[in-house]
């Protein structure tokens, strides 16, 4: 009988051969728990025939294991685990529904803790850094804007002399009017129905002189005191019938603030406490 020959003519690689064919046959993917054992041995620092040793098997079983010739035996998984340092779910590359960290998680833990101090820093740096990109990108639009202490009065003005202190508030942007400077607070009823004690309102500041059309609402200066008014041909004029309007020639000089823009809404144009920590993480005070 002729001697049966075959074609060994294989890749350096060690390609398998098809014993149909007599051709190197294509690879497949290792299953999961084949790479797994090889990185989890990888990891733990040990050698195939020392990881056999351990778990009384032949030297080349391993080697079979993580080439994906064989399979451990399910007898031997418990032991394959502790001598690996794994759990199960790593081992199988699961999500451990009882932990906090995923299997994948986990591994960069540990790999990160085989780290040396200085590239533990480089790492630590790089994390900080795309966390700074990170938080910028999901961060909300937000304006800074002073909120002046000094309310206008709507009615009743307060005599005390006008002062521009003020403190920042902070509001999504996409939400109030792009020409507004600062906000006041509204003191009194004099500009009901549409402008409440207690209310914050936009303000767009002018200087001296800029015009404010008849009709439109304002912030004002007159002597020691403010208002917001709606500005005519005679006078400040207030919405609420129950106060007359003040008449430019029985005051002192009206000093014009700004063009009143509108009025917040608290619970929608302010932003929320972590919001506004984290604009001011990533711009500061500027």
């Amino acid at each position: 009988m002729p001697r049966r020959t075959f074609d060994r003519s294989t890749s350096g690689t060690g390609s398998v051969i098809d014993m149909k064919t007599r051709k190197p046959a294509e690879r497949t993917a290792l299953p999961v728990i084949c790479e797994r054992i090889r990185r989890c041995r990888e990891r733990a620092g040990m050698e195939q025939k020392e990881l056999a040793r351990q778990l009384g098997i032949t030297g080349n079983s391993v080697s079979n294991w993580e080439n994906g010739r064989s399979r451990p035996d399910i007898n031997l998984i418990p032991k394959l685990c502790e001598l690996l340092h794994v759990t199960l779910y790593e081992l199988f590359d699961m999500s451990d529904p009882n932990a906090r960290l995923t299997a994948g998680e986990q591994m960069h833990i540990d790999a990160y803790r085989q780290l040396s101090d200085g590239h533990r820093y480089a790492v630590d740096a790089l994390t900080d850094s795309l966390l700074d990109v990170q938080r910028t990108d999901q961060c909300p639009r937000i304006r800074q804007l002073p909120l002046f202490d000094r309310k206008l009065a709507a009615g009743i003005g307060d005599p005390t002399e006008f002062e521009e202190s003020s403190s920042p508030v902070f509001l999504y942007a996409d939400r109030i009017d792009r020409r507004a400077d600062c906000v006041f607070g509204v003191n009194g009823d004099s500009m009901e129905p549409a402008y409440h004690n207690g209310d914050l309102v936009l303000v767009e500041r002018i200087p001296d002189g800029a015009d404010l059309a008849e009709g439109e609402t304002g912030a004002f200066i007159i002597g020691n005191e403010t208002y917001i008014k709606n500005l005519g041909k005679d006078g400040l004029h207030s919405l609420n019938p129950a106060y007359q309007t003040i008449l430019f020639h029985d005051t002192e000089a009206v000093y014009l603030i700004g063009r009143v823009l509108g009025r917040l809404q608290p619970d929608k144009d302010i932003a929320r406490p972590q919001d506004a920590e984290r604009y001011m993480a990533i711009h500061g005070n500027c």
